[in-house]
């Protein structure tokens, strides 16, 4: 069995990032599980000390409803260690300061966590050490190869955590369940039946701030690469053998590998915009390119999609498209599966005859299925109704379920190391092409569809 884990190191802590999402999540998931023993050090540049931090936390976890005897012991206990983690000195001062089975949580950007692992190299780490990383991880397939050969130099693969809070535990789980325990779906889940499979995430939010990392990401390497291709992945892969993260993660990057550029052509399979001045209800938003801290001159797209294929038996030929922007219309979450209409419909029906969808929101999680059925009134007239169902919700939020498998050292909802090359590997040459200008970078209006001339999906 997994080493669990009793001392949890956020690298970061005084960031955005552990205060708004990472420490709410912590405080719930040590509400539910009132006999977890744990030690939180937090790691820092700012003048802190363990006082600071424990109001902190204690303000972070009133977000949560954060209560109980193990909230309580992990505030009394936890200390703050001012350290620059890209300092050989102050990484052997933190190192030498642990005690038991630690975690490192790296909540900063990947480039300086990328420099505290090369220094790990040469403090050593304890036995038993997890290291958790956020993303993107690496730049593009060689990098996050080569990163990936550095942490192989730390710890053992299951040690690594590339974090993808995106794709909760209970999320997976509500798809593995139902595609592989419903005979009216998995017989159907092939190029045979499926005509085209859309995944879909649109927000409403501007940039929010976030210019320093998004103007040099953007929406295909914030979204696209990363979250939704491990959705893909999810959705088109074959049946694991177990729940055991070892078979769910192999299935995973089975099908990852499997995925190239639908046609091998980046051009005609992918489109870019970035959004213009617009309002979204009463909020009006600038110009993506005026926005604070943005430079034009990165031609920054702030929606995109991406049309791919697996390419084995079971689905060559069925185009997957995947699309994510920002300052859109309406927010939108879900897996879009529409099937193949029937060959022939006997003589005598009238009505339309759409083909079936199914619709698989994500958070919360609910499917939705359109059927052709005899509409009221004359029975010869099709009419189409909509069968609804909820999935069980999680118990913990996004952050909570990463966080629970870092502590059991659990890795299933983590990105395994060669999944995470492919990933970069499907969008390298997409990215490219867009280098390149060969495909244009449109716009839209914010709080618009996105731009007039796109096709809408699902």
């Amino acid at each position: 069995m997994a080493q669990s884990i009793d001392t949890l190191v956020i690298v970061g802590v005084t960031g955005d990032l552990s205060s708004r999402l990472l420490l709410p999540a912590l405080g719930q998931l040590l509400t539910r599980e009132k006999k977890r023993k744990l030690r939180l050090i937090g790691v820092g540049t700012e003048d802190w000390d363990d006082a600071k931090l424990a109001q902190t936390l204690k303000a972070s976890f009133e977000t949560s409803s954060a209560k109980g005897a193990a909230v309580t012991d992990l505030i009394k206990h936890a200390t703050y260690v001012r350290a620059d983690v890209t300092d050989r000195d102050d990484v052997q001062r933190l190192v030498d300061g642990l005690t038991g089975t630690p975690a490192f949580y790296f909540a900063l950007p990947p480039a300086i966590t990328a420099q505290c692992c090369a220094l790990f190299e040469q403090t050593g780490l304890p036995d038993g050490t997890v290291l958790a990383l956020e993303k993107p991880f690496g730049t593009d397939e060689k990098s996050a190869r080569a990163l990936n050969e550095q942490l192989a130099r730390l710890v053992p693969e299951e040690r690594v955590f590339r974090v993808d809070h995106f794709l909760g535990k209970s999320t997976v789980l509500n798809l593995l369940g139902l595609r592989f325990a419903n005979r009216v779906f998995e017989p159907l889940w092939n190029r045979e039946h499926i005509e085209k499979i859309d995944i879909v995430y649109d927000e409403q939010l501007g940039l929010e701030g976030r210019a320093r990392y998004y103007d040099t990401a953007g929406a295909m390497v914030d979204m696209i690469q990363s979250h939704l291709l491990q959705v893909l992945a999810v959705v088109t892969m074959e049946a694991p053998a177990t729940l055991d993260h070892e078979d769910v993660r192999a299935a995973t990057a089975t099908a990852l590998r499997a995925t190239h550029v639908f046609g091998g052509d980046p051009v005609a399979s992918s489109r870019r915009a970035r959004y213009t001045a617009g309002k979204i209800g009463r909020r009006t938003l600038p110009a993506y390119k005026d926005e604070s801290g943005v430079d034009p001159a990165h031609h920054t797209e702030t929606l995109a999609e991406l049309t791919v294929e697996v390419q084995n038996w079971r689905w060559s030929g069925v185009p997957l498209t995947m699309r994510s922007g920002k300052a859109l219309a309406a927010k939108r979450s879900e897996i879009v599966i529409t099937f193949r209409p029937v060959p022939e419909v006997p003589t005598g029906f009238g009505g339309d005859r759409p083909a079936n969808v199914l619709r698989l929101s994500m958070g919360p999680d609910r499917m939705e299925l359109n059927v052709n059925i005899n509409g009221p009134g004359d029975p010869l007239v099709l009419d189409q109704a909509v069968f609804t169902a909820e999935f069980g919700e999680g118990e913990l939020l996004a952050y909570g379920e990463v966080l629970s498998g870092l502590l059991d050292a659990d890795p299933m909802l983590s990105i395994r190391g060669d999944a995470a090359e492919e990933c970069w590997r499907i969008v390298d040459a997409v990215r490219a092409a867009w280098k390149d200008d060969a495909v244009p970078l449109q716009s839209y209006p914010a709080g618009s569809k996105g731009p007039a001339t796109w096709t809408p999906l699902g």
